[in-house]
């Protein structure tokens, strides 16, 4: 059976690598960056930030915000202004958001904890890309 971590497990500091497979654009994207998940009053701020690379193109500096906190037995992840993103099962850890006309979704995958990963694939008129990115303890 694979691990199925806690909201508190999270805590910490991560290093983040990804990957961005665009098929719309027909290129490939790469960062390298850091997490840090901070305890907050409602759960777990999420702070991230590294150097991505789209295609050929200069590297630039890229930063993401979000809040992760206990929803039930699920995790829900807010965006950093507090609308809601998605929330998944730990034990199951899939989510779907619909972001009209544009689909999101998202695997999780704990197997190898403390190493995991997150799969995105997002789908519509506006976006075709698959987003992998693999954590590990900074």
């Amino acid at each position: 059976m694979s691990f199925i971590p806690k909201l508190t497990d999270f805590t910490g500091e991560w290093q983040v690598g990804r990957v961005i497979q665009d098929r719309l654009g027909h290129a490939e994207g790469r960062f390298e960056g850091r997490a840090f998940f901070r305890p907050v009053e409602i759960g777990l701020a999420y702070h991230e930030e590294g150097e991505l690379r789209l295609g050929p193109g200069p590297s630039m500096t890229a930063i993401r915000d979000y809040l992760w906190r206990t929803d039930g037995e699920r995790i829900a992840v807010d965006h950093g202004d507090g609308k809601p993103f998605h929330a998944f099962d730990p034990a199951f850890p899939e989510a779907h958001h619909l972001c009209s006309p544009d689909d999101y979704r998202v695997h999780y995958d704990f197997c190898d904890w403390p190493d995991w990963r997150a799969v995105w694939v997002v789908m519509g008129p506006r976006k075709d890309y698959t987003m992998i990115s693999r954590y590990s303890r900074a």
